[in-house]
């Protein structure tokens, strides 16, 4: 009976992960079995960086670099939309607060060797604090390992 009740439990988290994967391709524009993301904590805001798993990868890389100009101008304007559709959700974390205080958070794009990266910075303290509740709720969604205590911006 309890091998039954683990079978049922392990199986609805392997579908739970394989939607956010199937919504996040649609949403992102590239494969998210080729690529890796990471949700990074800075003392001043954090990062979203995405990068292809193979070099020689051209068409996700692009792909990236295509996403992640086009997330920086949105969420810049208060527009969460795209993470809503990629986790199925009108509640993804920090969102609400993110988008009240779009005006004391900047986001950038910087393209890295691999794929890109979104800057986000903030020196308002509630503005940090929402920040770092979406890119912590990021990090356990995509089971990513990243740190989910804040480190100095290198």
């Amino acid at each position: 009976m309890l091998n039954l009740l683990m079978t049922a439990v392990l199986a609805t988290l392997a579908n739970a992960a394989n939607a956010t994967q199937d919504h996040g391709a649609m949403v992102m524009g590239f494969d998210q079995d080729k690529t890796v993301h990471h949700f990074l904590l800075f003392d001043d805001g954090g990062a979203i960086d995405i990068a292809v798993k193979d070099a020689a990868d051209a068409k996700n890389r692009d792909a990236i670099r295509s996403h992640l100009p086009h997330i920086a101008m949105m969420f810049g304007a208060g527009d969460f939309n795209a993470p809503m559709l990629v986790h199925d959700s009108k509640d993804v974390p920090g969102t609400a607060a993110l988008a009240a205080l779009k005006g004391k958070i900047a986001y950038g794009y910087v393209e890295t060797p691999n794929g890109g990266r979104v800057n986000i910075v903030t020196k308002d303290t509630a503005a940090l604090a929402a920040v770092h509740e979406f890119l912590s709720f990021q990090i356990r969604e995509h089971h990513t390992g990243d740190a989910l205590i804040a480190t100095k911006r290198k």
